[in-house]
C-alpha cells in the first residue's frame, strides 16, 4: 500500500478568522498598560510568531511613533500573561473557520489523509480554540508553539509533527497563510500552498509558494495531484 498523504496547516488566518478575537485581548492589554489600541488591519500584520513577539512589535511601533518609552522584558512577560488570559477566556467570541475549511477538512478525512496542526499559538489554546470552533476531531495531532523546543520557521516543526503522526515528508503538503509557514516549509523541502489574506506585512508574491488559492474552496484539486 501505497504511504498517505500528509497535510499540514497553519491555524490563525489559514484555517480560522482568529484577529477579531486577537485584536480585543491586545486592545485590552495596551489600554490598560497606557498603549494606543490598534486596528484589525494592524493586528493581521502583528500576528503569525505568537502573543509575546505580536506585542513586542505592536509596542515598538507604537513606541517610534509618538515617542513612547518602550517597556522592559519584565513588563511585556505581564503583558503577554494577561493578554493570554484574557484570550483564553474569550477565543471564539469573533472567530469563524475560513471559507470552505469544514468541507474540505471532511474530504480530507474521507480521503484517510493524515492531518497535523504546525502553529506559533500556545499548544492549550490552539486545543481550545480547535475544539470550540467543532474541528478539533479532524487533526491527528496539534503542534503549538510552545510543544517543541522549537517553532517555525524552524523546520523541525514540522518534520517533527510528521514523524509523531506517522507521516512520509516525501508525501506531505503545508498550508499557510505567512512568509513564517512559506519559510519552514521550503527549509523541510514540503510544497506550500499560501492562502490569501494572510496574518503578514508581506504581499504574496513576495512570499515564497508552489499554489496560491483565495480560501479552501476547490482546494481538493490541487491536493489530488499528490494523492
Amino acid at each position: 500500500m501505497s504511504q498517505k498523504l500528509t497535510i499540514l496547516f497553519d491555524l490563525d488566518g489559514t484555517l480560522v478568522n482568529t484577529a477579531p478575537d486577537l485584536m480585543h485581548a491586545h486592545n485590552y492589554v495596551m489600554k490598560k498598560y497606557g498603549y494606543d489600541e490598534r486596528q484589525l488591519s494592524d493586528i493581521k500584520k502583528l500576528a503569525g510568531r505568537g502573543s509575546k513577539v505580536m506585542l513586542t512589535k505592536s509596542m515598538h511601533e507604537i513606541a517610534e511613533l509618538s515617542g513612547k518609552v518602550k517597556k522592559t522584558n519584565d513588563d511585556i512577560e505581564k503583558m503577554t500573561k494577561e493578554f493570554i488570559d484574557y484570550y483564553s477566556k474569550n477565543i471564539v467570541k469573533e472567530s469563524t473557520l475560513k471559507n470552505g475549511v469544514l468541507n474540505f477538512l471532511t474530504w480530507c478525512k474521507k480521503n484517510s489523509i493524515l492531518m497535523g496542526i504546525c502553529t506559533n499559538k500556545q499548544e492549550h489554546l490552539s486545543v481550545d480554540l480547535l475544539k470550540k470552533i467543532k474541528i478539533y476531531d479532524f487533526f491527528d495531532y496539534v503542534a503549538g508553539g510552545n510543544t517543541f523546543n522549537h517553532n517555525k520557521p524552524d523546520p523541525k516543526h514540522l518534520t517533527d509533527t510528521i514523524e509523531i503522526i506517522g507521516g512520509d515528508i516525501n508525501k506531505t503538503l503545508m498550508i499557510g497563510d505567512s512568509e513564517t509557514d512559506s519559510n519552514a516549509s521550503k527549509a523541510a523541502n514540503i510544497p506550500f500552498i499560501l492562502i490569501e489574506d494572510g496574518y503578514t506585512e508581506k504581499k504574496t508574491n513576495e512570499i515564497y509558494h508552489d499554489y496560491l488559492v483565495k480560501d479552501f474552496v476547490g482546494l481538493e484539486a490541487v491536493v489530488k495531484k499528490y494523492l
